[in-house]
């Protein structure tokens, strides 16, 4: 049998793909206060400047392809039974051939009702706009947890990485929470790799093993590892 691989994700990955993330810019996003485009006040206070900030990170999404680190962790897959728990909403672990992923913070290419969260649309193309409605008539938001929402996810989240047998963070600074708090679930007895070139605060243990690299390059080497100590 496989040996469970669970993978937590994070901005790092996609940012090598061209993918900007926020919290290198003092809480700005692509030049918006972040709270602006990503919070429930934002979506209240002004739903035209949060809808058109998502269709621009869709289109940019549909300009960048996977790297080195998201096809590494699809390639595990010939030798372990991985579960990715991402913390990105764009979908290069998909495109990358990886099959079983929770998206912690939601989906860029899909929409949801304001008016019942389990009604989810797929978004083709790249454009959500105003007067764009579910099947109940209200107006479509896109299908992302934002800062100050629940994270729906989490409970699946926490529910693979207490089985795992070995537990990988990849390309994250461990400090948007609950995401965090998942290496605080792993198993005493299963090791812990990360791969960051800026590591996290993480508490110190046995089988702990870091790599201050980028995760195209740390991927790598961490796979190599992998199939060397654990197959």
């Amino acid at each position: 049998m496989k040996k469970r691989l669970v993978v937590l994700t994070g901005a790092g990955i996609s940012a090598e793909s061209g993918i900007a993330t926020f919290r290198d810019a003092n809480g700005l996003w692509e030049g918006h206060d972040v709270m602006d485009v990503a919070s429930p006040q934002g979506w209240r206070k002004n739903p035209e400047l949060v809808l058109d900030f998502y269709n621009q990170r869709r289109k940019n999404a549909h300009t960048v392809h996977p790297n080195t680190g998201h096809k590494t962790l699809a390639d595990l897959e010939k030798d372990f039974d991985v579960r990715i728990i991402t913390q990105n909403v764009d979908d290069l672990h998909e495109r990358a051939g990886s099959t079983n992923i929770i998206h912690l913070h939601g989906k860029l290419f899909e929409s949801r009702s304001t008016l019942d969260p389990n009604l989810i649309y797929p978004i083709e193309g790249w454009e959500l706009n105003l007067g764009d409605k579910c099947e109940r008539g209200s107006q479509l938001r896109p299908n992302i947890v934002w800062f100050g929402e629940a994270v729906p996810m989490m409970e699946k989240a926490m529910e693979e990485t207490v089985q795992a047998d070995i537990f990988l963070v990849v390309g994250t600074s461990l400090v948007v929470y609950p995401a965090a708090s998942l290496v605080d679930f792993v198993d005493d007895d299963a090791p812990i790799f990360v791969v960051d070139p800026k590591l996290p605060d993480i508490r110190k243990r046995l089988n702990l093993h870091l790599y201050e690299e980028k995760a195209t390059t740390g991927m790598e080497k961490v796979a190599a590892i992998l199939r060397e100590k654990y197959l």
